[in-house]
């Protein structure tokens, strides 16, 4: 039997959650279908390692979705539905050979005087820092949260003029072309300080001297230093229970193993998809895809759906390197050489240094595995004990940037690598850390291939759905004409990573892609009735 909603989502990631309760509160009757066996997308919690060691499997840092406008709107609800965060006030370090680390903590003057005591220069360039951070901030996270193209962004350029004058515009233009390297080597002074910011751009893919890179590590830096650093307090899984709460709360239905096969167009117009099982199911006024780029075109749609320029565009999205992730239970703290208050920081980076990103860069790019990958090590438990019993730890690795393709002749892939990688991971590891491997209690190790399939978005291992370079970043993510999340197919639109502003738990092109569903279904009523009268 047909089914019939006014609006389907494909995928029950954070995005198409976020743009179905928004939906749903607007009196739309939505249908999520979700592929896997359970919702989240890269946001998910599990007890990988151990029985009540409860890890997030992918994504763990809620910064970005506590500030987004739908988080703001919906703070209460979310909590009623048993969403809560636990913070940091040290959110990330680095640690280097020697034994020393730097850490930013919420206190601004421990960290400048850690900063300056090795050496007043970095403390200077911090402060610096600090203060354009305190201009160009609102700017950019205005931008940010805007819908590109549109009268909104226009009004923010303006403003933006008018609140820091063109010294501050040219500051901000200057910012906005540089690469990390370029902004830490103009304002701090010491390897380790500038050790200290490089390594947030490959969070993204942005190499040290990747034209543009330098602005996410700007804001994450600064930001971090005044909020601090959350997760989902009991595990990233409690924001997306809440969420499908919310979503059934309002009348919304959630289906999960129910795999999309096609989106059916009709007459240039999206009316509905088809599941795997075979049934249809209609959409009256959108479908709203939270897939990559390619399978959108190459998966959900027919050749004739597309125009060949927009066809071509969507299936040459690049996707950038990958991410492997290393988790793993311990009997106790980590024991950093560098002294027990390491062990209270969220993040902890271990590069150690800018060229070392640099290299480790250039290796992937070239299809190698890094002898010297970056590790985000994330101490989770750390900042929220309750996801462990007794005096347990868990600690949360992503090691990046990895080849999209496994660097092996095997036939195996990162099955036949990765164990081996993992052997020099724990190496380095133990490095910074003397004795950690006698604590491990438990180790759960996720290949680039696994993060694929345990979400179709994560193509080859990148945690980003898609570069963000500036090629297919802001007016261009995913494609030219496209940054609004419509498609060339009426009322069909697509959100999630790959579109702008791009990868991490912001929220934004979910509800922004909602807002405008809902925006444009009122602007066709008061037409239809025009016409009417």
């Amino acid at each position: 039997m047909t089914q019939r909603y006014d609006a389907v989502v494909i995928g029950a990631g954070h995005n198409g959650l976020v743009a179905a309760v928004t939906l749903a509160e607007a009196g739309f009757h939505v249908l999520v279908l979700e592929a896997a066996a359970e919702p989240g997308g890269a946001l998910r919690s599990a007890e990988l390692t151990r029985p009540g060691y409860v890890h997030d499997v992918f994504a763990t840092n809620l910064n970005l979705f506590l500030a987004s406008a739908f988080y703001s709107s919906h703070a209460g609800a979310l909590e009623r539905h048993g969403f809560s965060v636990a913070t940091s006030s040290r959110p990330f370090a680095s640690a280097f050979p020697d034994g020393t680390a730097l850490g930013v903590s919420t206190d601004r003057e421990e960290t400048l005087a850690e900063l300056g005591a090795a050496n007043p220069g970095d403390a200077q360039g911090w402060r610096e820092l600090d203060a354009l951070f305190d201009r160009l901030a609102p700017v950019l996270f205005s931008t940010y949260a805007a819908r590109v193209p549109s009268w909104e962004l226009a009004r923010v350029g303006l403003d933006a003029l008018r609140g820091v004058g063109p010294s501050g515009v040219v500051s901000l233009a200057r910012l906005l072309l540089s690469s990390s390297r370029e902004l830490v080597d103009e304002y701090l002074v010491t390897d380790k300080a500038k050790a200290l910011i490089a390594p947030w751009g490959l969070h993204l893919d942005f190499g040290p001297d990747v034209a543009g890179g330098a602005v996410f590590p700007f804001l994450e830096a600064f930001a971090d230093q005044r909020g601090g650093m959350a997760v989902g307090k009991g595990g990233a899984r409690v924001l997306v229970d809440a969420l499908v709460d919310l979503l059934e709360e309002h009348g919304g239905e959630l289906r999960t193993s129910a795999r999309v096969t096609r989106v059916r167009v009709q007459d240039g117009r999206a009316v509905g998809v088809e599941v795997e099982s075979g049934e249809p199911v209609l959409a009256t006024r959108a479908v709203v895809a939270g897939v990559t780029p390619t399978a959108l075109a190459q998966v959900l749609l027919r050749e004739a759906d597309l125009p060949s320029q927009s066809r071509r565009a969507l299936t040459s999205f690049r996707y950038g390197p990958a991410t492997m992730m290393v988790h793993l239970s311990l009997s106790q703290p980590v024991p950093w050489a560098a002294g027990d208050r390491l062990a209270s920081f969220a993040y902890v980076h271990l590069s150690p240094y800018v060229d070392d990103l640099s290299r480790a860069y250039a290796d992937a790019l070239a299809g190698r595995l890094p002898p010297e990958p970056l590790l985000v090590v994330g101490q989770t438990s750390a900042v929220d004990p309750s996801r462990v019993p007794d005096d347990g730890h868990t600690l949360w690795i992503q090691v990046r940037p990895l080849p999209a393709t496994a660097p092996t002749r095997r036939r195996g892939g990162w099955d036949d690598v990765v164990p081996r990688y993992t052997e020099r991971v724990m190496q380095k590891l133990e490095r910074y850390a003397p004795g950690i491997g006698e604590l491990v209690t438990g180790m759960a190790v996720l290949s680039p291939a696994d993060l694929e399939r345990q979400d179709a978005n994560l193509v080859g291992g990148d945690s980003l759905s898609g570069s963000m370079h500036l090629r297919q970043n802001f007016l261009l993510r995913p494609a030219w004409g496209m940054s609004g999340y419509r498609t060339p197919v009426r009322d069909l639109w697509l959100i999630g990573a790959s579109t702008w502003p791009g990868g991490g738990l912001n929220a934004v092109s979910g509800h922004r892609a909602a807002q405008r569903i809902i925006q444009h279904g009122r602007w066709a009523g008061r037409w239809a009735g025009r016409w009417a009268r």
